[in-house]
């Protein structure tokens, strides 16, 4: 198992120059992987940041990040397809970096709630597996793994239980179109997040793990304990990643929802959330 920490929890959006900063930081913290949030199409030099990445001697993760206007399932053809562009982006630069798995909410723009009809609901369905069938066949052939993520219902009304994506990622049917989880969201929506883990098995390809109230994992009433089983009940052992953010950025505070510092500093929050998960989980 591979423990990792995305970079939002310190800066947004991330450039090559702060990457250069992290990721040796990251490292000396003793974590084995990072996280790239894509926000910006030209914010990082791929190519560089593969280097500096290598030299870490991390593992790496895109997370992209889905925006008004990349959204595989809006009314608007313009905007559908611009959300397939930017995953395609997002493929071509994990690939670059030298990783494999791009995650987040790969069907529609964060924070996007609409009500919807069975036949409605029907429909966008339909929409989003031809997207995401066209857009696995590209990941596959590059190497990458689409991980399809569900989101907390103030988050999206679209996907936001294990058994909602699992129909997805079934009726995509492709190798390179699977499930990441996230405990803070599941938090939120399952009933039992040790059933969700099993029942998604072997479709699961990524983890994010994060405390209740987006802090540090261990500090809050996640029940780990019920997470740790099921993953090793499915025989997991990809990635954990801590995903949190820092209240000092505020757009992305404003996205998150991040209203107050989540520990005595960033640097605690990783730290403190590593030596959990690897007392939980190592």
């Amino acid at each position: 198992m591979k423990f990792g920490v995305n970079t939002w929890v310190w800066v947004s959006p991330l450039t090559t120059d702060e990457l250069a900063k992290l990721a040796p930081q990251i490292a000396d913290m003793g974590f084995d992987w990072i996280e790239i949030p894509i926000e910006g199409t030209s914010d990082v030099d791929y190519a560089q940041a593969a280097r500096i990445i290598r030299d870490a001697g991390l593992g790496v993760s895109v997370c992209a990040a889905m925006g008004p206007d990349r959204d595989l399932i809006h009314p608007d053809a313009s905007i559908r397809e611009n959300g397939a562009a930017y995953l395609r982006h997002c493929i071509d630069a994990v690939h670059t970096l030298g990783g494999t798995n791009i995650v987040g909410p790969l069907y529609s723009s964060v924070g996007r709630v609409w009500q919807q009809t069975p036949d409605e609901r029907a429909q966008d369905l339909d929409v989003l597996v031809k997207q995401l069938s066209a857009l696995a066949q590209y990941a596959g052939d590059r190497g990458v793994v689409l991980c399809v993520e569900p989101l907390n219902r103030f988050e999206t009304s679209f996907i936001n239980l294990a058994t909602q994506a699992i129909e997805i990622v079934d009726r995509v049917g492709h190798p390179a179109c699977q499930i990441m989880l996230d405990t803070f969201h599941m938090n939120i929506e399952e009933r039992s997040l040790g059933e969700a883990i099993r029942a998604v098995g072997s479709r699961l390809r990524h983890v994010h793990a994060c405390e209740n109230d987006r802090g540090a994992p261990g500090s809050g009433h996640v029940p780990w304990a019920d997470v740790a089983q099921a993953l090793k009940d499915i025989g997991y052992d990809g990635p954990v990643v801590i995903e949190s953010f820092t209240n000092k950025v505020k757009s992305i505070a404003r996205a998150a929802a991040i209203w107050r510092p989540l520990a005595a500093s960033q640097d605690a929050l990783a730290a403190d959330g590593l030596a959990f998960l690897k007392q939980l989980l190592a």
